[in-house]
């Protein structure tokens, strides 16, 4: 990974709680490896760790966070540490959180998600798996309203056990219905946005009212779009390849320009990211400390924007 860099600046969210505005995110890393992982990302100044119960990787996640804090690397209070509900513990959300809290060998969480909005049959707490019916279609709970799951992730906060909450990969309509039936409003809405998907009636409606937009696979996902679906990726796409960057003379080489590019669209619009890549949390932090209003006026990736998933 790169050199040390400060820590990213942080957001003030709705419930009165700061988050690191990059995200070091733990999907699809793998067990044995996760240990390095994270503590390179905390040397070189990640303090958002991104998880979810879904990752199944949460147990090597709260290992590494032990060791880091038994030798000095980082404190407890200086992380902020994410997970999520997984859709066959809706109705056992208390459980689910006790689960994952145990297994990341933390006393509490800055901020736990819905991971999706949709409840599907229980299949044991922190199982996670994703229940068929007869029909081989996924096996949704009719019972368990989204309204109801949310006022038991409210409990979590009275409870103690949840600093600040929020919802993932709600749409517009979703996100209106949360805020009507909320005694404490989502602080976070993790979706997914990135150039080609950039969502942007959904990110100014959660900005107008105060709910903090994060980005998951913030990089379009990346070479996974090639490898899965054999369509072309952010990184190799000719439009981004020709942007000529001005005034950003660190930007020496094909990658950072793209890292460049990507870091100042998401300054202008205000969203945080989640990622495991050190350049762009490098990139952000520079961008931060440096003229950022001069350049948020003209960066835009609207050219690029196709409407597609990754």
């Amino acid at each position: 990974m790169a050199g040390k860099v400060a820590a990213a600046p942080a957001v003030a969210l709705s419930s009165g709680h700061q988050m690191p505005s990059v995200g070091l995110g733990v999907w699809r890393m793998e067990k044995p490896a996760i240990r390095s992982l994270i503590h390179s990302a905390l040397r070189i100044g990640y303090r958002h760790l991104d998880c979810a119960a879904d990752y199944q990787n949460e147990a090597e996640v709260g290992d590494a966070l032990v060791e880091a804090f038994q030798t000095g690397l980082v404190k407890r209070e200086d992380l902020f540490i994410t997970t999520k509900l997984w859709n066959s513990d809706h109705g056992h959300v208390i459980e689910a959180c006790k689960d994952s809290l145990k297994k990341l060998q933390v006393d509490y969480l800055d901020l736990y998600l819905v991971h999706f909005p949709v409840a599907t049959r229980h299949t044991g707490v922190g199982t996670t798996s994703s229940a068929l019916g007869d029909d081989g279609v996924l096996d949704i709970d009719t019972t368990i309203s989204l309204e109801t799951t949310w006022h038991a992730m409210e409990e979590l906060v009275s409870m103690g056990l949840v600093r600040s909450i929020g919802i993932s990969n709600y749409d517009i309509f979703l996100t209106r219905d949360c805020l009507a039936y909320a005694k404490i409003k989502p602080a976070v809405n993790q979706i997914e946005t990135h150039p080609y998907f950039q969502r942007d009636s959904l990110v100014k409606f959660c900005q107008k009212h105060g709910i903090c937009v994060t980005a998951h696979t913030p990089l379009g996902g990346s070479t996974a779009n090639t490898e899965w679906f054999g369509s072309v990726s952010c990184l190799d796409d000719p439009v981004i390849k020709v942007v000529v960057i001005p005034d950003l003379h660190y930007c020496n080489t094909l990658s950072s320009m793209f890292n460049n590019y990507i870091a100042f669209w998401y300054l202008a619009i205000s969203i945080r990211v989640t990622t495991q890549s050190a350049n762009l949390v490098a990139t952000i932090h520079r961008a931060w400390l440096g003229n950022t209003a001069r350049h948020q006026r003209s960066w835009s990736c609207g050219g690029v924007s196709r409407g597609t998933r990754w």
